[in-house]
C-alpha cells in the first residue's frame, strides 16, 4: 500500500520537464566551464601584454578566451530554453549547479584550492538540486502565447507587477541616492525585483518561440513582441544595476545575496503567474522549498570558504600578483548574462 501511494506521488516528469531539465543542466556545464576557459585565456593573454586587470585588452585578441566566450551564450541559450519547457521553479534553482563546476574545474585545473568546507557546500548544491527535480511540478500545457498573457494579466500577478514596480521606483529614486554606495541590498534589490518579471518574459517568449518552431506560428501575435520587449527592457535594467553592485561590492558579498534575492522571488512570480503549486500537495511544496534552502546554504558555505585554506575566510578586492585579475573568485550565473534572469 505503501509502495502504491509513493509511486502515485511521483510518478514521473513530463517529457517537457524532462528536455528543461536536460537543457538546464546543460546551461550549468557550459557556463560552469566557460569562467574556466576565460581565466586561462585571460592568464595567456596578460603574459604577453597588459593584462585584464590593469585596463589591457589584449585578451581580446586571444581565441582561448573567445571559446570561453563562446561557451558562455551557449549556455545562456540553453539556459533560455530550458524556461520554455519546465516551471521557473525548476530551472532557476539550478543556476547554482554552474558554481560547483566552476570550482571543481578551477581545483582540478587551475589548482585553485578548494576547501573542505567548500566541497560540503557542493554536496548541499547538489543533494537540494536532486529534491527539487524530483519534486517539481509538471509545467502546464499551453497552446499559444495569448494563454500566456491572459496568466500575466491576472489580477494576482498584475498586482505583484505593480508592487515590483512601485518597489524599483522607491529603491531608484530614494534609497538609491541615500545609501547605495553602503547598502548592497539598494543594487540587488533592484536587479532582483527587475530579475522577476524578466524571467516571466523570457518564459512567455520562450513558449512562443517553442511553438513557432513547432509549426504554430505565433510571431503574428502582438504578445510575442511585447513578451520581446519587456525582456529587453528587464535585462538592460538588470545590467545597469548588477554592474553598479559588483563596481562598489565585492563580487562575494554580490553574488549569494543576488543568488537568493532573484531565485526567491523568480520562484513567487512564477508561483502568481502560472501557479505552479497548483495540483500538489503540502508535503511536495514543503519538500521543494527545503531542496531549495538546501541549495541556498550550500551556495552561501562555497562562497563564504572560498578564499580559505588553513586560516580565516580572506575577502579581498586586491589583485592577485600571479595572474593580474582581481581576486573575486568566480560569480554565480545569474550574474553574468543577467537574465538570471537567467
Amino acid at each position: 500500500m505503501t509502495s502504491h501511494s509513493w509511486r502515485d506521488a511521483y510518478s514521473g516528469m513530463s517529457a517537457d520537464n524532462i528536455k528543461g531539465l536536460i537543457l538546464a543542466l546543460s546551461s550549468s556545464l557550459f557556463i560552469g566551464s566557460s569562467f574556466i576557459i576565460k581565466k586561462k585565456g585571460l592568464k595567456k593573454a596578460g603574459a604577453s601584454g597588459i593584462r585584464a586587470g590593469s585596463g589591457g585588452y589584449s585578451y581580446l585578441y586571444e581565441p582561448l578566451w573567445w571559446v570561453g566566450m563562446i561557451t558562455m551564450v551557449v549556455g545562456e541559450v540553453a539556459n533560455f530554453a530550458a524556461y520554455a519547457f519546465a516551471p521557473a521553479i525548476l530551472v532557476t534553482p539550478l543556476g547554482a549547479l554552474s558554481i560547483i563546476i566552476s570550482a571543481v574545474l578551477a581545483h582540478i585545473i587551475l589548482r585553485e584550492k578548494l576547501h573542505i568546507f567548500g566541497v560540503l557546500g557542493c554536496a548541499l548544491c547538489v543533494v537540494g538540486s536532486i529534491t527539487i527535480v524530483l519534486h517539481a511540478p509538471q509545467e502546464r500545457a499551453i497552446e499559444s502565447v495569448t494563454e500566456v498573457w491572459d496568466l500575466a494579466t491576472e489580477p494576482a500577478f498584475v498586482l505583484y507587477g505593480v508592487l515590483v514596480l512601485v518597489a524599483v521606483f522607491i529603491l531608484v529614486l530614494y534609497y538609491i541616492p541615500l545609501y547605495g554606495h553602503t547598502h548592497v541590498l539598494c543594487y540587488i534589490g533592484v536587479c532582483s525585483l527587475v530579475g522577476s518579471l524578466s524571467v516571466m518574459s523570457v518564459k512567455g517568449l520562450g513558449i512562443a518561440l517553442k511553438l513557432t518552431f513547432s509549426g504554430t506560428n505565433q510571431l503574428v501575435y502582438p504578445q510575442t513582441w511585447a513578451f520581446t520587449f519587456f525582456v529587453l527592457l528587464c535585462i538592460i535594467t538588470q545590467m545597469n544595476y548588477l554592474n553598479k553592485a559588483l563596481d562598489t561590492f565585492n563580487t562575494a558579498v554580490v553574488s549569494p545575496i543576488y543568488y537568493v534575492m532573484f531565485t526567491s522571488l523568480t520562484i513567487l512570480a512564477s508561483v502568481i503567474m502560472f501557479k505552479d503549486w497548483d495540483g500538489q500537495d503540502p508535503t511536495q511544496i514543503i519538500t521543494e522549498l527545503c531542496g531549495f534552502v538546501t541549495i541556498l546554504s550550500g551556495t552561501f558555505l562555497l562562497h563564504k570558504t572560498k578564499d580559505m585554506v588553513d586560516g580565516p575566510v580572506r575577502v579581498s578586492k586586491h589583485m592577485d600578483e600571479e595572474d593580474g585579475m582581481y581576486n573575486e573568485g568566480i560569480p554565480l550565473r545569474t550574474s553574468n548574462m543577467n537574465m538570471r534572469l537567467t
